[in-house]
């Protein structure tokens, strides 16, 4: 598997960077519909995520404490992890 995957979630592009991420499972506490765990315990997108809240995904991002995910909004522009948290 790519070490950076990626996918289009509703208004936002997801962004796993399978190399940051160590299991912690913030994520998938915020929305388990969209993220879960794969055959290495590493985060991974779900075979259909829905159609989440576009907040709630946002969190999802920023919970992260090794900012292994990451949103972008369809202007180009990272909303998760926000900065100075």
């Amino acid at each position: 598997m790519d070490p950076i995957v990626e996918r289009r979630v509703g208004e936002l592009t997801i962004r796993i960077d399978r190399t940051l991420c160590v299991g912690f499972g913030d994520c998938m506490a915020v929305a388990p519909d969209v993220f879960e765990f794969d055959e290495d315990g590493i985060c991974a997108f779900r075979a259909d995520p829905g159609s989440p809240e576009t907040e709630r995904l946002i969190e999802a991002c920023d919970v992260c404490p090794v900012d292994a995910l990451v949103a972008i909004d369809a202007a180009g522009v990272q909303v998760a992890p926000r900065r100075g948290r």
